[in-house]
């Protein structure tokens, strides 16, 4: 009977191992697809953003709508910079009104007072969140990294649209004002070091 129980024992124990090894298996398993997913989530997300519009994310497109709708819409135009960005960042116009399909073109200044070249890269959104499907760029100044010398002060061009299908939306028809927003990250220094894009923003009033 002695016997008997240390090989039912000693079987016991091999079979809880397995279950233990099997288990292991399992949750590293778990723990590499979660941080596989996190990787592809960022991608997918802005991806998301970009086709849905939310969160403000504009469109883009290569050519404006054959339509122009009688509805006017005034649009405003914010600047802000990082905390690191030492440039002088600010919509040339604060705001302009305009129809419903039709092409608008700002400009927005930026002047390095610094004495050494400095790069420049430009997120965007705008508000309210819910028109970033309808709000779209031809051309813009964001769609690039930007670099000005040392003294050097440029107009950076955004041509634009709001696309006549927000008319067809029964929670945008209210909507009379969209501010159209940028802020401006070092994106490398001189030495090619990366700077923090987490960075509190200068603001400046669109109004």
């Amino acid at each position: 009977h002695c016997r008997e129980n240390v090989r039912r024992n000693g079987s016991l124990m091999k079979k809880q191992s397995n279950k233990s090894v099997r288990l292991a298996a399992i949750l590293v398993s778990v723990v590499v697809g979660m941080v596989g997913l996190s990787y592809a989530s960022v991608p997918l997300y802005d991806l998301f953003c970009r086709v849905t519009g939310y969160g403000g994310t504009t469109q883009q497109a290569e050519i404006a709508p054959d339509v122009i709708l009688d509805r006017e819409m005034t649009i405003e135009f914010d600047a802000n910079t990082s905390r690191e960005m030492p440039w002088d960042f600010k919509p040339v116009e604060h705001k302009m009104t305009m129809k419903v399909g039709e092409t608008g073109l700002a400009f927005y200044e930026a002047y390095n007072p610094t004495d050494r070249k400095i790069k420049g890269t430009a997120t965007f959104n705008v508000t309210p969140q819910k028109v970033g499907q309808y709000f779209t760029k031809i051309d813009c100044f964001c769609f690039t990294e930007q670099v000005l010398q040392p003294g050097e002060r440029v107009d950076m061009p955004v041509t634009f649209f709001v696309d006549p299908e927000i008319d067809n939306d029964p929670n945008a028809r209210e909507v009379k004002v969209i501010t159209l927003s940028y802020t401006f990250f070092v994106s490398e220094d001189d030495d090619g070091t990366e700077v923090s894009a987490k960075a509190e923003k200068k603001s400046v009033d669109v109004n």
